[in-house]
């Protein structure tokens, strides 16, 4: 795995200095009922949760699309270039769809605004993935930043990487397509809460504001930051009259890839018979198990533990999304890398790594290989 390293070195100076009773980051007290109705922006409809009711899960009526269709992209560090070559294999196919709704979760929450603008931003994606840029994210570990802050490396060049790419520029083309009825969703994990916030970015992006640009960077940046290695990113909030700071990490330490909330996926389990979709799940990691012989120490033990645990969630929504589509009648398309495709000689964001990953997904999907009609 790509960040197993990264991993390692970051649950262990965690343990070192939670036994070592480090001290924390002030913050500001609130409760879990300051927490259920809170809002951000001073606005109510900008975020909801996977475990609300389905009536929160609907397409916007103004979408006419005769049939919808939905983009999820997973999590995957590093591994993003697998998802980024395969939207711009399939533009280069031709037969890449407009999306009606596009959601996105850690380095799948960095590429979702992007591929729900369309093939215009393929050149853009490609640029973050394979020219190198992305490695700077890993440089300058510090260990004061963990015994003083949350995060090994800071988030500095990751919201840099942000904000040159996402500017009021895209926000306005956000909120046209918002506007259209079409939907981009990111997901980050609210760690006081332990809830799935899945954050509606075309109305984030349909108000306008600077603050509104703000919090539509904070969120993609909140989506891909991996505790331990990042600091959390806190995000202004207001509940019962009381002002405090939320605090967000990313999507996949409670959603993997988000397809279907879990009130369809596992509650009421039906469609609306007149809701024709085609759900694509483009999975940036493998699916598969494969050995390795693991070392007997304690941080290589924990290390591929979380590794199998990530995998069989991942695993586990696909199975789940797959049945749900069967029963309704609904499209399932899914691609992600190969078993024997070969893992990266060096820890972190590879570039020569990315670049061999990208042009494999590239590939696949220009010759319309990329995606299977069933689960591994």
């Amino acid at each position: 795995m790509v960040f197993r390293r990264v991993r390692q070195i970051a649950l262990l100076c965690g343990l070192a200095f939670a036994l070592a009773a480090c001290s924390s980051l002030p913050r500001t007290p609130y409760t879990a009922a300051d927490a259920v109705n809170s809002r951000v922006l001073d606005l109510d409809g900008l975020r909801r949760y996977a475990d609300e009711p389905a009536s929160k899960f609907r397409l916007d009526k103004s979408d006419v699309a005769p049939i919808k269709t939905y983009l999820a992209l997973s999590g995957g560090g590093a591994d993003g270039a697998y998802g980024v070559g395969v939207l711009n294999g399939w533009t280069a196919s031709g037969n890449r769809p407009a999306f009606s709704v596009v959601s996105g979760v850690s380095t799948g929450g960095l590429i979702a605004p992007f591929a729900f603008l369309g093939p215009r931003y393929d050149d853009t994606l490609k640029e973050v993935y394979t020219s190198g840029i992305a490695e700077s994210l890993l440089q300058d570990p510090s260990l004061m930043r963990v015994l003083f802050g949350s995060g090994l490396f800071g988030n500095k060049r990751l919201r840099e990487l942000v904000a040159r790419y996402v500017g009021q520029d895209i926000l306005s083309e956000v909120a046209r397509e918002n506007a259209k009825g079409r939907k981009l969703l990111i997901v980050t994990t609210d760690l006081d809460t332990q809830r799935t916030v899945i954050w509606d970015m075309g109305r984030i992006a349909a108000v306008g504001t600077p603050e509104a640009l703000q919090l539509f960077r904070d969120v993609m940046a909140a989506s891909a930051s991996i505790p331990l290695v990042f600091p959390p990113i806190m995000i202004d909030a207001e509940g019962q009259g009381k002002r405090f700071q939320e605090m967000h990490v990313d999507g996949g330490v409670t959603a993997p890839v988000l397809t279907l909330p879990d009130a369809l996926l596992f509650r009421e389990r039906s469609w609306p018979a007149n809701g024709r979709m085609n759900i694509y799940i483009l999975v940036n990691k493998k699916l598969e198990g494969n050995f390795e012989l693991v070392s007997n120490s304690t941080i290589d033990v924990a290390s591929r533990s979380i590794s199998a645990i990530t995998q069989a969630q991942t695993r586990s929504v696909i199975l789940s999304t797959y049945d749900f589509a069967r029963r309704n009648r609904l499209g399932f398309h899914l691609s992600y890398i190969e078993r024997d495709y070969p893992a990266p000689e060096t820890e972190g964001f590879d570039t020569a790594y990315m670049r061999a990953l990208y042009q494999y997904g590239y590939e696949k999907a220009a010759a319309g290989q990329a995606w299977t009609a069933t689960p591994p």
